[in-house]
């Protein structure tokens, strides 16, 4: 609480009501500078000149197609094992020849990059455009998945990069 010191006959002092905005002003500046200081360290330095998207949530259809590549190179279509000369008739008879069904793309964390865009390429090949690289969920501060448990125990599995594999 202020009080003025003025001289009076009485001996009380008088309140003063006016609000002292000097420490506000005083934080404010203060947080001024920190974030002056912090935002240019938040960006990154990294030159991208990334496309604009609009594009809204897809909703996940009742039977998606989930398309494997295990560690060893082999593929499943589903639970079933296919191989790479007969993906495209495989495909076809499980999307009942529809080429705009998106391919839900899983691969085991051994595959190399070179090799999952053949079959990338083998999925364009046989005309499905609509591809969508799919990989566990990560909880902030969660262990990571042990490599030795099977994907179907493993969290539920989401789209990362949803979109065409057309470059």
């Amino acid at each position: 609480m202020a009080a003025k010191l003025q001289s009076s006959d009485s001996d009380e002092l008088v309140e003063n009501h006016e609000i002292n905005v000097t420490p506000f002003i005083d934080v404010i500046l203060v947080l001024l500078i920190i974030f002056m200081v912090a935002a240019p360290l938040s960006t990154v330095d990294v030159k991208v000149d990334l496309p604009a998207s609009n594009a809204a949530v897809q909703p996940r259809p009742d039977t998606p197609v989930y398309l494997t590549v295990k560690s060893d190179l082999m593929l499943a279509l589903g639970n079933d094992d296919v191989a790479r000369s007969a993906l495209g008739a495989e495909l076809a008879r499980v999307t009942e020849g529809k080429k705009d069904t998106r391919i839900f793309l899983r691969a085991d964390k051994t595959v190399a990059y070179g090799d999952l865009m053949e079959v990338m390429n083998l999925l364009r090949a046989a005309g499905y455009l609509k591809i969508a690289l799919v990989g566990l969920e990560s909880v902030a501060g969660a262990a990571p998945a042990s490599d030795a448990a099977p994907a179907s125990d493993a969290a539920p599995a989401s789209e990362t990069s949803p979109g065409s594999a057309a470059p």
